[in-house]
């Protein structure tokens, strides 16, 4: 199966060298490296990895803690390796080359982007989480995203990662029109700790959803109507 290792660790010659050969010595395969951030001394890298279905992740995470200075941020499963940001203009053009679906080409394609397990755009009021009888109006979610939808008590103004009450990790971005925002989430799977979203992911998403707004422009304002629910 495939898995994604995020890993802080620190930012000096041979410390990615020595994660890598432990990843190896663990049984994983590494099949793409991605770079999130460089900041301070310290470095935040995804793993993406073929990982032996028969073998405890257990070994893999206390081989990698046994590095000094490496820290494992989390473990999931992929369902591929992510996709680089220049293939965030190939999902703008087909948004644009087929407005119509415009919506549905955008929320479809997220998580594969970003490695999460679904994703959903819903019209969210203000004080929803206030009211017992209001709830999110899907606009349109990807085929794993929960019925009804879950999301966190926060209503957000800005693109902001946020962790819901059962410890599933959201990344909340408002399209700025409509009430409408894109909420993409990932969540722990059998015993492996999803990491939480990096704000360079939390930024690549705005990008496409701020596009995506100026592409699809009025369509947005009408999806909480009462006509379209």
């Amino acid at each position: 199966m495939l898995l994604r290792v995020r890993v802080t660790l620190p930012d000096r010659p041979g410390a990615l060298g020595q994660v890598a050969r432990t990843l190896g010595v663990a049984g994983a395969d590494i099949v793409q490296v991605v770079v999130l951030e460089r900041l301070g001394g310290r470095a935040v890298d995804d793993f993406t990895v073929v990982w032996p279905g028969a073998s405890r992740v257990e070994r893999l995470l206390a081989g990698l803690a046994a590095i000094p200075g490496v820290q494992v941020d989390g473990v999931w499963k992929a369902i591929g390796t992510p996709v680089s940001v220049g293939g965030d203009a190939e999902l703008l053009a087909q948004v644009a080359a087929n407005p119509a679906d415009g919506l549905a080409t955008l929320v479809d394609a997220v998580p594969g982007l970003l490695a999460a397990d679904w994703s959903a755009a819903a019209v969210v009021s203000p004080d929803w989480a206030a009211r017992r009888d209001a709830e999110p109006v899907v606009a349109y979610a990807s085929w794993r995203s929960p019925n009804p939808l879950r999301l966190p008590e926060v209503t957000p103004l800005r693109a902001r990662p946020l962790v819901g009450p059962d410890g599933t990790r959201y990344a909340m971005v408002p399209f700025g029109r409509g009430g409408l925002v894109l909420v993409v989430a990932r969540a722990d799977e059998d015993g492996l700790p999803a990491a939480a979203f990096h704000v360079t992911e939390v930024d690549r998403i705005a990008q496409l959803v701020r596009a995506a707004a100026v592409i699809l422009g009025e369509r947005l304002d009408t999806i909480g109507e009462p006509a379209n629910l």
